[in-house]
């Protein structure tokens, strides 16, 4: 429970005379934190009696740390002319680009040792910029999406399914025909549902573990599509007998080998249920 609202709320509520507003924002990450309490002022102080004006706040921690809140410091992105131009299909100059980016309010100059390279402020309110891409994106929205060429790609290919995901649709569709329902449970289950329930025992060495889970039930990426069937008959007793449901799909095991530790393996199972079964 959160005391200060209610002990506060007559000393603290906002009225039609209120003057001065204090912003408290409380998280457990810094950066969403810094990004919230940058967004939440700059858009308040819009409305103030002097526009854009902001009062800082110095936060002193336990180690003696100090900071000052909000940090309203621009930061600088790094873009190229030629990348902007080979996505969206333009001829534009450095300079051209810059009056794109300027009307999206990104404050942009032109680098004095490569004309190409432009350097774009980024303001503090747009914590989406991330990449060379979102600067990209943003020059086209300035041009017009519209507006851009249509052009037809330079190469000549001819898409066609993996193997693995055309005999995937193969089997749904022959356990479809046979009146089998496809289910899609979760790829993520407890560490009971992977192991202890199928009587399996966890060798640490084959199930792919969520560092951080947020609940009992999305601990590790399953090893086995048996835990989604079985729980899907659990959910749908209700339903009249018999029970007849199928998936296709990836199972993740760990893999050393991997440059990500870890390999998906395509599975396929099946779960009939009946008064006798």
């Amino acid at each position: 429970m959160s005391w200060p609202p209610i002990i506060n709320s007559e000393h603290s509520k906002i009225s039609v005379n209120t003057r001065n507003v204090y912003i408290d924002v409380t998280a457990t990450d810094l950066t969403k934190i810094n990004i919230i309490i940058n967004i939440v002022s700059t858009m308040f102080s819009e409305y103030c009696e002097e526009p854009f004006t902001i009062e800082p706040v110095k936060v002193v921690y336990p180690d003696g740390k100090v900071v000052i809140t909000p940090d309203l410091s621009s930061r600088t992105a790094k873009a190229h002319g030629s990348y902007i131009n080979s996505c969206t299909g333009l001829s534009l100059s450095s300079s051209d680009v810059k009056g794109l980016l300027e009307r999206m309010s990104l404050p942009t100059e032109v680098s004095s040792t490569n004309p190409d390279e432009l350097l774009v402020h980024v303001p503090p309110t747009r914590p989406d910029i991330l990449h060379e891409c979102d600067i990209m994106e943003d020059a086209a929205i300035a041009y017009g999406f519209n507006n851009l060429p249509d052009i037809f790609p330079t190469t000549s290919t001819v898409a066609q399914p993996l193997a693995v995901n055309k005999l995937s649709d193969i089997i749904r569709h022959e356990w479809a025909y046979a009146g089998w329902v496809e289910v899609l449970p979760l790829i993520l289950c407890s560490h009971e549902e992977n192991f202890a329930f199928l009587n399996i025992p966890d060798d640490n060495e084959t199930a792919v573990k969520i560092a951080n889970p947020k609940t009992l039930e999305f601990q590790v990426v399953r090893t086995s599509l048996l835990p989604g069937l079985l729980k899907t008959v659990r959910e749908n007793r209700s339903h009249a007998l018999p029970l007849r449901i199928f998936e296709v799909s990836d199972v993740v095991f760990k893999d050393r080998a991997r440059e990500r530790q870890a390999r998906n393996v395509r599975h396929a199972a099946a779960v009939w249920c009946n008064k006798t079964a």
